[in-house]
């Protein structure tokens, strides 16, 4: 499985017209299935996957590039647009209530599929632990309120997901690709940009945590009663906390290690994907790794770049200049080939020559 970026956003409220919606949903269907019909599904996965690609179709559909809206909209207008019976992909999920049902919908479209039943078990834990990463192993202070699971017929499958931040009136969007990568817990991001690149984010994914996660699993394992002097008296481990005592150290948190160790988990990812284990859990695993086992996490925000192909001076890289002209020529012919009419099309091609 493969991550491959992370956007930032500026956090807007509101509805979209309904005018403009059923343009997007015209237009979207038109773009998907030419691109479908002339490079396949699995270039349509690939393209949804990326970040600037994603953003750039958001903005041809109608959007305003700079919106949180681009996220959420944009895949709504998809979910509408793409039939699972006609061009075999489905999309699942959305914002809000509407992503909760996504494994109720893993299991609808796997009879228009015929997925198996081990298949539909690991899309379903696909979707759940995409989620938990986002949220519990990477707090970066953007809480989830957005999941799309995009999959095929073959099984392979996308997930684009939007976090929010009230109080820095932005918005975290995630991408993911079901392919390349053989874990989820470790370096699994190929491509992030951000505009919002945080001093202090505790990234459990890094590289530098490989040990921490570790120590994390070792701790749960180890006779959980060890643990009891830190609950008691947590005043050791408040200069490494960022939260109040109130917070990381009380009954609830205590016993969902007791149920870990219980269950004893072979790895960190058994560890996260267990039922009732959020941020503060990992958190305080963490941090009490660090106290007894002197193992430091990985506090780096996991932002690469900022820039959607480079930039001309070579900073933050060069320009992938093969990569800016595919993502443009591949977007390029598939509103050329839409079943849409002329008017739909120029204007969109017109959208498009802005960021050509």
């Amino acid at each position: 499985m493969e991550r491959t970026g992370v956007a930032d956003l500026p956090l807007h409220w509101g509805k979209a017209p309904k005018w403009l919606f059923e343009r997007m949903v015209k237009l979207g269907k038109g773009i998907s299935e030419a691109i479908i019909l002339e490079y396949g599904v699995d270039e349509f996965l690939k393209r949804l996957s990326d970040p600037f690609w994603f953003q750039a179709l958001a903005c041809v559909l109608g959007w305003d590039f700079h919106s949180s809206g681009a996220t959420t909209v944009t895949c709504a207008a998809l979910k509408e647009a793409v039939s699972p019976h006609d061009l075999g992909v489905a999309v699942l999920g959305g914002k809000g209530k509407t992503s909760r049902r996504t494994p109720e919908e893993i299991e609808e479209v796997s009879k228009i599929f015929s997925f198996s039943t081990n298949q539909i078990k690991e899309l379903k834990y696909a979707s759940k632990i995409c989620s938990k990463i986002d949220s519990a192993a990477i707090q970066d202070g953007f809480f989830l309120y957005h999941h799309t699971f995009v999959l095929n017929e073959k099984g392979k499958w996308v997930v684009i997901q939007q976090g929010m931040s009230s109080k820095a009136r932005f918005a975290r969007r995630y991408h993911w690709l079901s392919e390349k990568i053989e874990s989820f817990v470790e370096e699994p991001h190929t491509a992030i940009i951000s505009d919002l690149k945080k001093k202090q984010v505790l990234n459990m994914v890094a590289k530098e945590s490989r040990e921490a996660r570790a120590a994390c699993v070792d701790l749960v394992k180890e006779k959980p009663t060890s643990l009891r002097e830190f609950f008691a008296s947590p005043s050791s481990l408040v200069k490494y906390l960022k939260m109040t005592p109130r917070h990381c150290f009380n009954v609830e948190i205590y016993k969902k290690i007791l149920k870990l160790h219980d269950f004893q988990p072979r790895n960190f990812e058994e560890l996260l994907a267990t039922k009732g284990i959020g941020p503060l859990t990992i958190r305080a695993l963490t941090l009490i790794s660090k106290v007894i086992y002197g193992v430091e996490p990985s506090w780096r925000d996991p932002v690469m770049f900022s820039f959607a192909h480079g930039g001309k001076d070579g900073v933050p890289y060069p320009v992938n200049r093969e990569l800016y002209d595919r993502s443009t020529q591949i977007l390029q012919e598939a509103i050329e080939k839409a079943k849409i009419g002329e008017r739909e099309k120029l204007n969109a091609l017109k959208k498009l020559e802005k960021y050509m």
